[in-house]
């Protein structure tokens, strides 16, 4: 039944399905907390955003090294438990915090700048975990699926969230949350196991016992490999003209729904409907194209088409700034990037070294990502304060959405040329 949706081998179905619901625990932990967030961010006021992404990349800044310490040190099989063991910890925290009434507005826009990081983070874990799992013909194969599972949650966590919050209310939601975490930590210890042959069938390309060892290097391997490294810096850009697009989007969505919608609930509603309708779309890409197009017609031109999508999208925003185009125009965008872009940013990486793809996947995800959120959300700060408006804006972005379009197409042959190397 499963090889009619995905190219999968008999010996890899045990750890296509625990990389599934490992993935689908993460994305429905993510997204029960999600609206919230973005709730607490426009409560904090829009003018302050800027100032909140600048918090979290510090905060990234923060933890690479830390994480970086702690690969260079222990296996993946202590490392990756241990991550998500310190996430529910933080949860149990913020239950806590909340209860007090006087530290609650603070204790919001730290929540805010939490869950930022606590997003990228896992899920940077998750795909570091996958690549270094799977080798580079499977990754074609089986990510889409995998990544469906995560689109699966990402489902599961705003309908939880919706059946969910008035009876136990939006603080208690936070238990919930930190128990998918827990049934994540038992994914990874089944497949760590399938790793070594002892799941249900034994894994023919067997990770070796030298493989699951510390990495090795030092606290700043990650940022090593990435300066030595030409397709890596690739990698950087393509994620950087990325995250900078969709910032400006999410400061531009932010400030039309403050004006449009005056009540907290509204603005909560509208998020979580967005959410789904993303997720909806991006869950049937998954399952029925994107596996199929990455074998077909390649990691090249499956990067290629967010990019070109965007380049058109901004020259329509522009000519129509309207909360509905903006919207529209956000949702497809994003569907693309969950459904067909990330699961082939994510093969890119299985031609790199091992150390790279913890270390320097971890900066790349992290840093890389926020970073080109504060530069973009005080860019578009400036350029509002100098009078440009969204459509302003939306033209001006064309330039780098094409350099993102020409970024695709450079990585691509790069990866089918270390590939047949």
């Amino acid at each position: 039944m499963l090889a009619r949706l995905v190219k999968v081998e008999r010996f890899e179905v045990p750890a296509l399905a625990w990389s599934f619901a490992y993935f689908f625990c993460l994305l429905s932990a993510y997204y029960i907390l999600r609206p919230v967030r973005d709730e607490m961010g426009i409560q904090g006021g829009v003018q302050n955003l800027p100032w909140l992404f600048t918090a979290t990349f510090f905060t990234m800044l923060a933890a690479v090294p830390l994480f970086g310490w702690i690969t260079a040190r222990y296996p993946r099989r202590v490392v990756l438990p241990a991550v998500y063991g310190f996430f529910i910890a933080n949860l149990a925290l913020f239950f806590f915090a909340f209860q007090v009434d006087e530290l609650r507005p603070y204790v919001a826009r730290v929540f805010f700048v939490w869950v930022s990081v606590f997003n990228l983070f896992v899920v940077s874990v998750f795909w570091s975990f996958m690549v270094d799992l799977f080798s580079d013909e499977q990754g074609k194969r089986l990510f889409g699926f995998i990544a469906a599972g995560g689109t699966s949650g990402a489902i599961a966590g705003p309908a939880l969230t919706t059946g969910l919050a008035t009876t136990l209310g939006p603080v208690n939601l936070l238990w919930v949350s930190a128990a998918l975490l827990a049934l994540a930590v038992l994914c990874i210890h089944r497949l760590t196991a399938w790793s070594h042959g002892r799941g249900a069938a034994p894994s023919p390309h067997a990770r070796g016992a030298a493989e699951e060892g510390s990495l090795g290097g030092s606290v700043w391997g990650g940022i090593v490999h990435l300066v030595r490294s030409p397709y890596l810096l690739g990698i950087c850009f393509y994620l950087f003209c990325y995250t900078a697009l969709s910032t400006l989007l999410y400061v531009e969505m932010a400030r039309l729904v403050s004006v449009e919608f005056a009540s907290p609930r509204e603005r909560t509603q509208l998020f979580a409907t967005l959410d789904l309708v993303v997720n909806v779309i991006t869950l049937a890409l998954q399952v029925a194209a994107t596996g199929r197009m990455l074998s077909r017609i390649g990691v090249t031109a499956t990067l290629a088409l967010l990019p070109a999508f965007a380049a058109l999208g901004f020259i329509v925003l522009g000519a129509a700034p309207t909360l509905t185009v903006l919207a529209g125009f956000g949702v497809l965008r994003r569907a693309g990037e969950f459904a067909l872009s990330k699961p082939a940013r994510e093969v890119l990486f299985t031609v790199v070294a091992r150390e790279a793809k913890y270390k320097a996947k971890n900066v790349i995800d992290t840093v890389v990502y926020r970073g080109g959120d504060v530069l973009a959300s005080w860019l578009v700060a400036l350029l509002r304060g100098l009078g440009l408006g969204l459509s302003a804006l939306s033209f001006a972005a064309v330039p780098l959405a094409l350099a993102w379009l020409g970024a695709a197409v450079w990585l691509g042959r790069r990866y089918e040329a270390a590939r047949r190397a």
